[in-house]
């Protein structure tokens, strides 16, 4: 006997109404005013902080990598 599958309940924000998501979304981007953001007054500061988080993931693909790349194979 196949048994028909059950949908699972959802948990969290996959619960909660696409409106009210939207709406404690909206008040998450509004809890800082943007004079008080560190990187809205340091250009400089956001520009490392880029440079920075780039450097990191660059690190984390290359020891993880997912698919093999051209650079793999030998020709």
């Amino acid at each position: 006997m196949i048994r028909p599958k059950r949908q699972k309940a959802k948990r969290g924000f996959a619960a909660v109404s696409p409106e009210k998501r939207r709406d404690i979304a909206r008040k998450g981007g509004q809890a800082v005013k943007p004079e008080n953001r560190a990187f809205a007054k340091d250009k400089e500061l956001a520009a490392e902080a880029g440079r920075k988080g780039g450097a990191i993931a660059g690190q984390a693909a290359e020891a993880y990598p997912r698919w093999p790349c051209a650079r793999d194979f030998d020709p």
